[in-house]
């Protein structure tokens, strides 16, 4: 399911705080497994793009236009923390 689809439900929820999160968490999980392969970053700066994301006004659906920010700013890289010092065995 796209976004804009899930986004265009969200807005018809009459949900607020908690419940409102808990229903756009929903709605994430839902996007991102509907989604071909591995989520990316650019996946949700796409989604954040489309009218839906832009207009967003239920708490529901800003809810879920935040879990969309958050997955766009996450990186894809994964570093290794380096030791300052040596082991010693």
């Amino acid at each position: 399911m796209s976004a804009s689809q899930i986004l265009n439900g969200l807005e018809r929820s009459e949900s607020t705080g908690s419940e409102a999160d808990a229903v756009a968490r929903m709605g994430f999980l839902e996007w991102a497994f509907a989604q071909e392969g591995a989520v990316t970053a650019a996946d949700a700066r796409e989604a954040l793009e489309s009218r839906e994301a832009q207009t967003a006004v239920s708490d529901a659906a800003r809810a879920f236009v935040g879990f969309l920010s958050e997955a766009a700013m996450a990186s894809t890289t994964v570093g290794r923390r380096r030791r300052s010092r040596p082991l010693v065995h």
